[in-house]
């Protein structure tokens, strides 16, 4: 076997293990969106039921909260940033990280400084890269979150809203997260959780006229239901973004896993045509030689005839 051949059989030996493997990636990306999908229509529900409740509160009261009162001029503000824990999901962690980075610079334009917390480690990696400042940062957990993970996010989110913007606190409260449409289509958003908008409550019908909503009651007051509420509604709307982020990364790693496969059957393909076309030159080469030399040995014979 001639050198050449042995290096195409080599490369498709080597390629051959690799659409092995990027197959079975694809695969079991395919069957954890099954499971993704159940959790996010399970969970979105609940987000928007709770929503709709503190809309309701704010609406019926005019009690000063900062789950509902945007302060007179904001500026602080808190970006929680969704990325994945892994790679190998195509463009699907730069494509969040430049939405934050949008956002970023949207809210330093109008005067605001930003606290960054990271979830994942392709953003924890590209803001260490880059010597940002980082206030928190969690990992270990983007492909299954549980609504544990999402409490623990919350909590020092929460405190910072809380707090007085003189001692560390912030205004406002965005979330920048991939938002899981369909198989084929996931879609960078960041929509700002606190103060909450009463314009972008879910109630709100898709010819822009708000759903009338019932009249409560408040007990003991307007104000400490909100404050029950304020950990609920972030716990859960955080939650249901972290699966949201789960389903749109599992989707983009079968894509992208997809692609590598069929890129690898063409070129297994394209070796296998190089590698014939290498072993129909190299019979050529021994017919030639054959011939050659058996043109030179009836030559001899004839020549030790004379």
């Amino acid at each position: 076997m001639g050198a050449q051949l042995r290096v195409y059989k080599r490369r498709i030996k080597s390629v051959t293990a690799t659409k092995k493997i990027t197959k079975a990636m694809e695969m079991i990306a395919a069957s954890r969106i099954i499971k993704a999908q159940r959790q996010v229509t399970a969970s979105t529900p609940y987000a928007t039921e709770l929503t709709r409740a503190v809309t309701a509160v704010a609406t019926g009261s005019n009690t000063k909260h900062p789950l509902t009162t945007e302060a007179a001029s904001p500026t602080r503000a808190a970006l929680l940033l969704i990325t994945s824990d892994r790679g190998l999901a195509g463009g699907y962690s730069s494509n969040v990280i430049k939405a934050a980075e949008r956002l970023t610079e949207q809210l330093r334009g109008e005067g605001k400084e930003v606290d960054s917390y990271i979830v994942g480690r392709k953003g924890v990696a590209y803001y260490g890269f880059r010597e940002r400042k980082v206030t928190e940062s969690w990992t270990g957990f983007t492909d299954n979150p549980v609504y544990a993970n999402a409490k623990e996010i919350a909590a020092p989110l929460i405190a910072a809203v809380q707090q007085d913007t003189a001692e560390g606190g912030v205004d406002e409260l965005h979330i920048v997260f991939t938002e899981f449409e369909s198989m084929l289509t996931q879609t960078p958003v960041a929509p700002r959780l606190l103060p909450l908008r009463l314009e972008d409550d879910p109630s709100t019908e898709a010819v822009g006229k708000p759903e009338a909503l019932p009249l409560f009651e408040f007990e003991p007051s307007a104000e400490g239901v909100l404050d029950a509420l304020l950990p609920r509604y972030v716990e859960s709307r955080i939650y249901n973004a972290l699966l949201q982020a789960a389903a749109s990364k599992h989707a983009a790693t079968r894509r992208a896993m997809k692609a590598a496969t069929d890129n690898a059957g063409e070129l297994i393909k394209t070796l296998g045509r190089l590698a014939n076309a290498a072993r129909q030159a190299e019979i050529t080469q021994e017919i030639s030689e054959i011939v050659g030399g058996s043109s030179a040995l009836a030559d001899a014979n004839a020549g030790s005839e004379k």
